[in-house]
């Protein structure tokens, strides 16, 4: 089973628990079809705009055991306002660059 790490939208933790991107990385659904079921290993925030304490995080993320990186869908799709993270490209290519590409980088949830 493959451990990956969710980095979620802080300001949409206010009003999403992220009950949803834990349903589908558990039943192995939509991002995670490929993979089938996975283990997270942790679910945070990307720290705020403009996103710069989710290059630590993720590195947090994989020293705990994550083999892969997931942004949830309130920052790569907007989900579920739908007004996507404007920071998500630079997080997103930081975070490759901190973490290797040894470790996969899954764009969405749901």
């Amino acid at each position: 089973m493959k451990k990956v790490g969710i980095i979620r939208c802080l300001q949409t933790e206010d009003y999403c628990p992220g009950s949803t991107c834990f349903a589908v990385a558990n039943k192995g659904k939509k991002a995670f079809e490929d993979h089938g079921e996975v283990n997270i290993v942790g679910f945070i925030t990307c720290g705020g705009c403009p996103g710069k304490r989710a290059v630590m995080r993720a590195k947090m993320l994989v020293d705990r055991g994550a083999e892969a990186i997931v942004f949830a869908s309130c920052i790569s799709r907007g989900n579920p306002i739908g007004f996507a993270c404007p920071h998500f490209e630079n997080m997103r290519n930081s975070i490759i660059k901190k973490v290797g590409e040894d470790i996969e980088i899954i764009d969405w949830t749901h």
